[in-house]
């Protein structure tokens, strides 16, 4: 039996993003390491020149140490611009990673992601946290320069002075312990700060999406001040993550700077008393002066991981999510009828719910409760498995198929399904082929559209077809949602935003573009539910009543109450 893979830790998430980019970080941590040890060896190549070369008055001496000095300080240039550019490719290959593995896990079939979570969050993870995890692929290298630079800066100094090269080894390590304890606050209120600014992002989004609609309704100042409230929250988490920053920065500067202190007394003490030469003196205070670059570099590294570690935490919470729908291992139905039925569906607002669409036909659903509707198009489109009950389709459940071939057999077509930035045909044909663009774009009365746009269906649309009005966008989408051709059609109050002479117009087409094909339609527009071969009436969960349009008009008060109101 094979075992599960492990569940996605922080640590996991970041211990993968640098497994995956050890060949750049060798390289990255060979050629910084090269860069320290060179500014480790300019004060020690110094010092020798003075006792070499200056006290002695040798000139080819000194044109030698002087040539040594040049071509050291090209190595360590050369080094430090092709480390660096090695770092930075590392980091940002690491963060493309960690994008395409949330996107790949918020795309998912199975869903489960978008639960807690507001879209502008998930953007937020896949965006600024995958590159703070990636980050710490390019701050490893010169954390580990760092090092190769206090090791060589040690060994000189043992050369010149066994207590200053004992000083430096003795006391780095303590140091480096004091460093990380250090930067513990700062790994806890920067998850704090990404966590509350990922909320704001995502409630700004919300609010954005929604403009047109809290304006209609004069709800403006309620979503700014809802706005302002979780702003102020993620300030007030920025700044405290500030603070621990600055904390960190200040306490790291002072260690280091007392730690370099002692290192220089150390050394003057011992010039003081001839255990050293003059040149030694002064590489001894080179390299003190020096310590202070690889601690600098400590701070920086460190907090890229405590902030990393934090990050890594919020990408891991979404890559180990668990999905909504399980995994089914049937396959559809060949050929495929399209008869749906649900037995005994119990889910959300649905109270055991029997109801049978057979193939071909095209059956209209009016709900006396909203959510009974977002509760059957969940169900239809497997982005649930009811609580109670089955739906199936040509008799296979749809909990025994898997997600990605039941979407391409059922096509639910919500409501508000946005548009993409591209052309007007473009998203027609997003899924779909060419063959039945055209009868779609008729039938959903998207050519008229197409004719009133300066390019035809070739004018390129914005994000979520912003540029086209409510009506035009829902004609788009009904188009795209008939152009796939799927077996079986599921459509979400396709015309709320379209004029009434259209509106009959698209009834109209709907049962010639999908005869022979299984197509519900929930809505409570009385055009579209006269198109209807059959109606259904769900009122508390259950099926009330069926017949056509015009009988249950006739009969029916409640049904006149829910599409005549």
């Amino acid at each position: 039996m094979r075992s599960q893979p492990p569940e996605p830790t922080g640590r996991g998430v970041l211990r993968g993003a640098v497994a995956g980019q050890r060949g750049r970080i060798a390289l990255a941590s060979v050629l910084a390491a090269g860069h320290q040890g060179g500014e480790a060896l300019v004060p020690v190549v110094i010092g020798l020149m003075i006792d070499q070369a200056v006290a002695t008055g040798a000139t080819g001496a000194l044109l030698w140490w002087l040539a040594a000095l040049a071509a050291l300080f090209a190595a360590l240039s050369y080094c430090y611009r092709f480390g660096a550019r090695a770092a930075e490719r590392a980091a940002e290959q690491a963060a493309h990673g960690l994008r395409i593995q949330v996107s790949r896990r918020v795309l998912d079939p199975h869903g489960g992601v978008e639960a807690g979570r507001l879209p502008g969050a998930l953007v937020n993870i896949a965006t600024g946290d995958a590159k703070r995890v990636g980050a710490v692929c390019g701050a490893l290298p010169f954390g580990i320069a760092g090092l190769a630079g206090l090791l060589v800066s040690a060994i000189a100094l043992l050369r010149i002075s066994v207590p200053l090269g004992l000083l430096v080894l003795l006391g780095t390590p303590p140091l480096l312990a004091l460093a990380h304890l250090v930067g513990r606050p700062l790994e806890r209120r920067s998850g704090v700060e990404q966590e509350r600014a990922a909320h704001a992002s995502g409630v700004a989004a919300d609010l954005v999406r929604g403009l047109r609609v809290l304006k209609g309704i004069g709800a403006e100042a309620a979503a700014v001040a809802r706005y302002r409230r979780t702003s102020r929250t993620s300030l007030a988490a920025t700044l405290r993550a500030a603070r621990a920053q600055a904390w960190h920065d200040g306490a790291l500067l002072a260690l280091t700077g007392v730690f370099i202190a002692l290192v220089a007394l150390v050394g003057g003490q011992l010039a003081m008393q001839g255990a050293i030469s003059v040149g030694g003196l002064v590489a001894a205070v080179g390299l003190a002066q020096f310590l202070l670059t690889p601690f600098q570099i400590f701070s920086v590294v460190n907090a890229e991981l405590a902030q990393g570690r934090a990050s890594a935490e919020r990408v891991a919470s979404v890559l180990a999510a668990p999905p909504a729908v399980s995994p089914g291992r049937a396959g559809l139905p060949d050929p495929l009828a399209g008869t749906v039925r649900l037995r005994g569906v119990r889910h959300g607002a649905l109270r055991g719910l029997d109801l049978e669409l057979a193939a071909g036909e095209l059956t209209g659903v009016v709900t006396t409760d909203p959510a009974g509707a977002t509760d059957l198009l969940a169900c239809l489109g497997r982005e649930v498995d009811p609580e109670r009950g089955s739906v199936e389709l040509d008799g296979v459940p749809l909990a025994e198929l898997s997600p990605e071939e039941l979407r391409g057999a059922v096509l639910v077509a919500a409501h508000d399904a946005d548009l993409f930035e591209g052309s007007l045909l473009d998203n027609v044909l997003a899924g779909a082929g060419a063959a039945g663009a055209e009868r779609a774009l008729v039938a959903a009365a998207a050519d008229e559209v197409a004719q009133s746009l300066p390019d035809g269906r070739a004018t390129r649309l914005t994000e979520r077809g912003q540029s086209l009005s409510g009506g035009q966008r829902q004609r788009v989408a009904l188009a795209r949602a008939l152009a796939a051709e799927a077996p079986v059609l599921a459509l979400h109050e396709p015309t709320t935003a379209v004029d009434a002479v259209t509106e009959a117009r698209i009834a109209a087409a709907l049962a010639e573009v999908r005869a022979g094909r299984t197509t519900l339609l929930v809505t409570t527009s009385p055009a579209l539910l006269a198109a209807a071969d059959r109606v259904v009436l769900l009122a508390e969960g259950v099926v009330t009543a069926e017949g056509t349009h015009a009988d249950l008009v006739r009969e029916l008060a409640d049904y006149r109450a829910a599409v005549l109101a």
